[in-house]
């Protein structure tokens, strides 16, 4: 931006922006727009080492008393390889959707699966029991991945993807991260049996790091043979539109002002980290809320994250098709915040029955709607922001998600240290009830579905005219 338009109100600065947008939407409408198959390739690539990443998020936690014992370590140091991952992102988010914007999706994809590989890579070498800060260190190097990974699926869908197609293809993105999530409550309690023998649980603890290093390199691979930035042709006006802005007219600080002006997504931003901090706070403590009433149900305690997070894969899914069908983001956005509220209340106050069944069903409620809410929260960012980069909003959303999970993380493990698992999940009930009521004052301002319908339009009136003048021509001809 010039000196001279920083230097103007916040309200010219939004109209010549706006201004910017419009007339490249009107310099774009004769251009071709064009799907290619490979997005679907590149879609399921990125949702391949987003898995792996979120599996080595969750795989500590899962089975946190067994780390306990083979390290020697308190329950908040191993509640920490969880946290880890959110507290990185934090100061990290702002520095990677700068290179989001600057470099494309190839190199942050690369430096992502990269990163990853390379953390997997080292906690191989933890499994001894004096090695603890040696996996800590791993960890930390995984979670510097997971802040390339996160803000990618509506990036992703709104770079390859159609407009009738955006939402559904961000909900495989955020399905790849839900997916490895399940995979890392199913598979750790597997792998690595509650044993008392420590060289038999260091070899079980081995197997399991080399079984993942070796996923992360073989998908890194991949990644640097496969992966592409963009497509030669966009695949939608709204894309040929942000392409024709000029770079010299973009700045990244002024984009972070814009978005910190917007008031619908100011609030999104706090609704979208209350719900998706609870969400990170319940997988991370699964393990002790489960064996807290079910003691030696280490196994069952996978699973039942298992069918939290399937039920939402399932639920992410079904939001993205049905908000690619009616295109009714807020009212989709409440309902689901509020099933969640509801489905963490059941699941609350039926954990303590007795029956691991209830527990199951509950679970699975719950992660339904929660999970579900995921996509919803991106897509409905990148309506009310554009023509900004989908990378910086959905960073915003996630470093909010990041926080509100590290702080309701370390509060739910001190109520239920301290009073009861039911006192701690009752601490998040009252956040997403919270957040319900917050959604219900976000202002849909569907600004890429404008720019998608304006730019439709203008080419529909401009073909009716064409097709006037040849009629017109074809008279004269005659006459």
């Amino acid at each position: 931006m010039s000196q001279e338009e920083t230097e103007i109100s916040k309200d010219m600065r939004a109209e010549e922006q706006t201004g910017r947008t419009d007339a490249s939407v009107e310099s774009a409408q004769y251009r071709p727009t064009r799907l290619y198959r490979r997005r679907w390739l590149i879609v399921l690539l990125f949702s391949a080492y987003s898995l792996c990443n979120a599996y080595q998020w969750i795989q500590y936690g899962i089975i946190n008393n067994i780390f306990m014992q083979f390290y020697s370590v308190s329950a908040f140091a191993v509640d920490w390889m969880s946290m880890v991952y959110m507290l990185t992102y934090i100061p990290f988010v702002f520095p990677v959707t700068w290179l989001l914007d600057r470099k494309g999706l190839r190199v942050v994809a690369l430096v992502a699966a990269g990163v990853n590989c390379a953390g997997a890579w080292i906690k191989v070498a933890s499994a001894k029991p004096h090695l603890f800060w040696v996996g800590a260190l791993g960890q930390a190097t995984c979670s510097i991945a997971q802040v390339f990974i996160l803000g990618m699926p509506s990036h992703i869908a709104a770079v390859w993807f159609g407009p009738e197609e955006v939402s559904t293809a961000c909900s495989i993105g955020v399905f790849g991260n839900q997916l490895g999530i399940a995979i890392g409550f199913l598979v750790p309690p597997v792998l690595v049996p509650n044993v008392d023998d420590m060289d038999e649980l260091a070899y079980h603890i081995s197997i399991m790091f080399y079984i993942t290093a070796g996923v992360a390199t073989v998908i890194f691979i991949l990644v640097v043979i496969v992966f592409q930035d963009k497509p030669p042709i966009p695949p939608s006006q709204a894309q040929v539109a942000m392409q024709n802005i000029p770079s010299q007219d973009y700045s990244y600080l002024a984009s972070i002002r814009r978005l910190l002006c917007n008031k619908p997504f100011i609030l999104l931003i706090i609704t979208y980290g209350l719900n998706v901090g609870c969400f990170y706070a319940v997988s991370t403590l699964l393990n002790r809320m489960i064996i807290d009433y079910y003691p030696g149900e280490e196994v069952n305690a996978g699973r039942i994250g298992l069918t939290l997070v399937i039920s939402g894969m399932v639920g992410s899914l079904i939001c993205g098709i049905w908000l690619d069908k009616t295109k009714k983001y807020k009212q989709t956005t409440l309902a689901v915040y509020l099933m969640s509220f509801v489905g963490m209340m059941i699941y609350s106050f039926t954990l303590n029955l007795g029956h691991l069944w209830v527990v199951f069903i509950t679970a699975a409620v719950l992660g339904f709607f929660m999970t579900g809410y995921l996509p919803l929260g991106f897509e409905f960012a990148v309506e009310l922001t554009y023509p900004e980069s989908e990378g910086t909003s959905s960073g915003l959303l996630n470093c909010s998600a990041q926080v509100f999970g590290i702080i309701f993380t370390i509060c739910q493990g001190n109520i239920i240290d301290s009073y009861s698992t039911l006192a701690g999940n009752i601490f998040l009930c009252v956040f997403l009830f919270l957040g319900t009521i917050i959604t219900a004052f976000i202002k849909a301002d569907l600004r890429r579905q404008k720019a998608n319908l304006q730019s439709a339009a203008e080419s529909e009136a401009k073909q009716s005219s064409q097709q006037e003048d040849i009629i017109t021509s074809l008279k004269q001809t005659k006459m």
